[in-house]
């Protein structure tokens, strides 16, 4: 049975319900999803690239642990980011096509994406985003999602936010983990991992494989896309003396995709013997040097992307290559115990290549941040960075934001940021490229406030935020008079060009709750209104920007039985949204709602086995015009812990 959608004017009831309900039981933008039960403050590092209690961060951060991982059964970790405040997901069709993640109605490219420390957005991609098709949770033991432009700690293509991936951890003691699953699509997932400490040596190390038949990539089609990845992490330090030490890290993924494309006569999205490979490669080599309250920190790092594409098996392969190499310094000093002091020098080398193409670039950076404590309540933060780009030369960004946490368990939070992306290299150089590009530049602010309260078994909270975009970039058609025209970027581009939008503007609230009210009982809900537009001045009219649906709203709940069996479920509404189709029409993406259930038991303190059901209902959705969608789909599977 096909479940079907209610109308958008019930939609948007339905969310104007949720959100009066979610502003009477908001919950905390800042930190974990649900709040710990001893009430302990969250470390985040991710707002300036140090540790800070979540109580001293101003800006809007989400943690999402390992323990959220496993409870949500969760495969791909895109599938996870969208049931979190302010945040979009559009896939292309099935499991391993192109998946773009948006933060507060930024573009997918504007998404920041660091691993263990190594910034790995693409720059042979178009944009220079990340493609989060290839990001499992086989490795993951620690995501941070900060919303909002960070340029000042994080650099360019912090406009939308960034999502930092923390890969597993040593421990003190000897910890593993293992487990394998199979379910829809003849899909096969099996992960493992191993920690541990000993004197000096640390070291961890994950590997991980997924296969499936998976869905048709176009909507229409009825032949399957299939994907398939080998995965691997590892880290190892070693503590020369107590706050020297050195340490390597390294992830590596190997996946390959079948894909759809547009076939002749017709040429729109349709069944195609297309498929891709892509080898994904990050490296981090780094050493520290704590003295006293002056910590240091040097690293090299390295992310190597290389992709192929191929319009048949035995075709020549269209490769597209990607390589960043970064040198860094980070020192963060602390002269007393109400100021701190983090500031920092970087140089990245970026390279493009496909089959006829071959540029590079290079930026230098340095940055410098002031935290400030005049009372115990209050933590300021200041900071400053420039940017000497070696095509655009110099840009200074500034960032400041303030946290008041009060001891009635209310906290006030404000920030403002700014954003700096240059041009990638594919936009200014390949046949689409436009030469004449101006980087992109965004200010936000937000404010929020936070309140705790049954002894930290329960928080409320909103967010207001608003962007302002400048110069953003975008591809576009060029009519037959701009291609006459002497002197027009259209010049000799019959299929497009890539240009600046003038001005876009996002602005919306996101509202959440977040309760434990006993140990075994978790929920949380969130809902995000996201009003993303083309604010050109001379516009006929202002448009909402593709992809980027105003309502979206989840809810999860996890409980526990007395005799140890675990069940829970998740609930996620997505409202309308416009896309573009194959001839370039703007065309309406009907909203859609997804529920899935999920259960655990465990067999002894070591083993458990568990199951769950997506899109219980069966509904018929698209996140991409002319894109497929998974309907109901089963998978089960076994874990083992040994800690």
């Amino acid at each position: 049975m096909t479940a079907r959608l209610p109308n958008a004017s019930t939609r948007r009831r339905l969310a104007t319900g949720a959100l009066t309900l979610a502003t009477l039981f908001a919950a905390p933008a800042y930190a974990q999803i649900a709040p710990a039960p001893d009430g302990e403050d969250e470390i985040v590092v991710t707002a300036n690239r140090v540790a800070q209690p979540a109580s001293e961060v101003g800006q809007a951060v989400t943690v999402v642990t390992r323990d959220e991982i496993d409870r949500r059964q969760t495969v791909s970790v895109a599938d996870l980011l969208s049931t979190t405040p302010g945040v979009t997901v559009t896939r292309n069709g099935s499991l391993g096509g192109f998946t773009g993640v948006r933060l507060r109605g930024a573009e997918a490219e504007q998404t920041l994406v660091v691993i263990d420390g190594i910034r790995v957005n693409d720059p042979s991609s178009p944009g220079g985003g990340f493609d989060f098709a290839n990001l499992l949770s086989a490795s993951v033991e620690r995501i941070e999602i900060l919303r909002g432009p960070n340029s000042v700690p994080w650099g360019s293509q912090a406009i939308g936010g960034v999502v930092n991936v923390i890969t597993e951890t040593p421990t003190e003691r000897l910890k593993a983990r293992a487990g394998v699953e199979y379910g829809y699509a003849d899909s096969l997932f099996a992960q493992g991992g191993v920690s541990g400490r000993s004197g000096a040596f640390s070291g961890a190390l994950t590997g991980g494989y997924l296969r499936s038949d998976g869905i048709s990539a176009a909507a229409n089609g009825s032949e399957r896309d299939g994907y398939r990845q080998y995965g691997a992490s590892g880290r190892v330090g070693i503590e020369f003396t107590d706050g020297i030490g050195v340490d390597l890290r390294g992830y590596w993924a190997d996946s390959k995709t079948q894909t759809d494309g547009y076939p002749a006569p017709n040429y729109i999205l349709a069944d195609d013997p297309g498929y891709s490979k892509a080898q994904e490669l990050y490296g981090y080599a780094g050493a520290h040097a704590n003295f006293g309250t002056f910590r240091n920190r040097i690293a090299f790092t390295i992310a190597d992307i290389d992709r192929d594409t191929f319009a048949r098996p035995g075709a020549t392969a269209s490769p597209f290559r990607g390589r960043s190499e970064r040198y860094e310094y980070q020192g963060d000093f602390q002269p007393l115990e109400q100021v701190r002091i983090v500031g920092g020098v970087e140089h990245e080398d970026s390279r493009y290549r496909d089959a006829s193409l071959r540029r590079s670039v290079g930026v230098t950076s340095v940055y410098g941040e002031l935290i400030v404590k005049p009372v115990t309540a209050l933590t300021l933060t200041g900071g400053v960075r420039n940017d000497d780009h070696d095509t655009f030369g110099n840009h200074t960004t500034f960032g400041a934001d303030a946290a008041l946490a009060l001891g009635t368990g209310t906290t006030l939070r404000a920030s403002y940021g700014e954003g700096f992306k240059a041009p990638t290299l594919y936009q200014l150089y390949s046949p689409y490229g436009n030469t004449r590009l101006d980087p992109e530049t965004a200010r936000n602010y937000d404010a929020g406030i936070e309140q705790a309260f049954l002894d930290g078994h329960a928080k409320i909270g909103a967010t207001y935020f608003h962007r302002d975009t400048r110069n953003q970039i975008s591809f576009r058609g060029c009519s037959r008079a701009e291609q006459a025209t002497a002197g027009s970027i259209c010049v000799s581009r019959p299929f497009g060009v890539y240009d600046n939008i003038q001005r876009t503007r996002a602005q919306g609230v996101e509202v959440m709750i977040g309760l434990r009210p006993v140990e075994a009982l978790t929920v949380s809900a969130n809902v995000s209104y996201i009003d993303s537009e083309n604010r050109t001045p001379g516009t006929a009219f202002r448009t909402d920007l593709l992809r980027r649906p105003k309502e979206t709203a989840a809810f999860v709940v996890d409980y526990r039985l007395p005799f140890g069996l675990g069940i829970g479920g998740t609930v996620q509404i997505v409202g309308d949204s416009f896309d573009s189709d194959s001839y370039g029409s703007r065309v309406r993406v009907d909203g859609y709602a997804l529920a899935s259930v999920r259960a655990e038991l465990p067999l002894g303190e070591r083993f458990s086995i568990y199951g769950r059901i997506d899109n219980v209902t069966d509904a018929r959705y698209q996140t991409v015009a002319e894109y497929g969608t998974y309907g109901r789909a089963a998978y089960g599977g076994v874990r083992v812990k040994l800690n």
